[in-house]
């Protein structure tokens, strides 16, 4: 138990924690901007007038987290010391129950050429009506030694859950994790592995022939390995009711691996999910919501500029409903960066901003962008340490020592 959890109270301030997926970028080399920097966003700046700014280390000085690992630093979990695979993530995300000494994986479909040389590794990004049908067939392979569960997730992603005697997680993913070359075995990285990769090696060959008459999602990779890691729940630790609300099954997943109850709703959009938002603080159903907004993380990773700017500015459009919930504090973020110019997840500090206007000690921030940030309030902080932030503002933690 970390010095924080012992030190928790009770009371009815109200919490909210926006992320925004991959937030962080890099200046653009025609403006010299970064996209938080170029985007209008006139509600976030006036939010961060009222509040304070500084930047986060998701896991560790020049480390490049994943989402799962970054998410888990964000609730206060050290990541360094929790051993997260995406499978989990991904199986939880849909509903799947993960036992202790079972197995999660996350599945993507794949396109391969006649010789077995992968040439798209989403299978074209199919849509979710091509994909199930998929699933389903693959939910027919049988192994003698493994109980499988397998769902869609969405689009070319799949989840799997294996069940059977002696089964381990320290396997090498399949995912090459680039095009031209063939897909990997399941490599295994201990003498208790043999017998798993032997099982998940004849479910690949299965998985190979069913599939090999079609054209996009002919073959399979598999990636992120894992078994529950059994956290103590985020209620637990900090006596908070959790909520959560996101679109992306993962994102699901990982709220309710540490104990968060996610929330369903209709639509897709910032405003569809402030609302959900607002509806359910001001119901007085959690004490906590996490929110969580993608579109910021894909449009990066497209290596599209001008996109994450708009997707920056439809939250800006959005929060003023977000705020409607009156909260007693709200924290503003994202999981990493991930800058345009890089198309993928990067070590760079992330932009921070917390209101809290009861308590904080405003800095002279004018825009919250990344520049500002870098001369916040609040310096750079390790995500780890952030649970313990909103707890003071939100009077939630008790003084330490006589």
């Amino acid at each position: 138990m970390s010095i924080i959890d012992s030190l928790v109270k009770t009371n009815n301030t109200k919490i909210i924690m926006l992320v925004l997926d991959g937030l962080g970028g890099l200046p653009n080399d025609f403006n010299g901007k970064t996209e938080l920097e170029q985007a209008v966003t006139p509600h976030l700046d006036n939010i961060a007038k009222e509040g304070v700014l500084g930047q986060v280390i998701p896991v560790q000085t020049g480390v490049t987290p994943g989402s799962g690992p970054a998410h888990l630093a964000l609730f206060g979990y050290d990541p360094l010391n929790v051993d997260i695979g995406r499978g989990i993530l991904e199986a939880y995300g849909v509903g799947m129950q993960v036992r202790e000494k079972d197995v999660a994986i996350r599945g993507n479909f794949c396109t391969v050429d006649k010789n077995g040389i992968v040439t798209d590794r989403r299978a074209g990004r199919i849509t979710d009506e091509m994909a199930k049908p998929l699933v389903k067939l693959l939910a027919e392979i049988k192994i003698d030694g493994l109980s499988i569960d397998i769902r869609h997730v969405n689009q070319y992603r799949f989840a799997m859950v294996l069940r059977g005697d002696g089964l381990s997680a320290n396997l090498d993913d399949t995912d090459p994790q680039e095009i031209g070359v063939r897909t990997f075995d399941p490599k295994p990285n201990s003498e208790s592995a043999k017998h798993t990769a032997d099982l998940i090696k004849k479910w690949i060959v299965e998985a190979r022939q069913v599939l090999g008459g079609y054209e996009n999602a002919n073959m399979v990779t598999l990636r992120g390995y894992s078994h529950n890691p059994g956290l103590k729940s985020f209620g637990e630790r900090y006596q908070l009711s959790a909520g959560c609300v996101a679109v992306y099954p993962m994102y699901r997943g990982i709220a309710r691996l540490v104990g968060m109850e996610t929330i369903e709703f209709d639509g897709v959009s910032p405003v569809d999910q402030f609302s959900t938002g607002k509806r359910v603080i001001n119901s007085n159903d959690y004490d906590f919501l996490f929110v969580h907004v993608k579109q910021t993380d894909s449009y990066g990773e497209d290596g599209n500029y001008d996109k994450k700017v708009n997707a920056i500015e439809e939250v800006d459009k959005a929060i003023s409903t977000l705020m409607q919930a009156n909260p007693d504090v709200l924290v503003v973020t994202g999981d990493h960066s991930t800058p345009s110019r890089m198309q993928a997840h990067s070590w760079h500090p992330v932009p921070f901003l917390l209101w809290a206007p009861e308590t904080v000690r405003q800095d002279q921030a004018n825009q919250f962008g990344e520049t500002e940030c870098l001369s916040g309030g609040l310096g750079t902080m390790h995500a780890k340490d952030i649970m313990s932030m909103i707890l003071a503002h939100s009077g939630r933690l008790k003084k330490y020592g006589a």
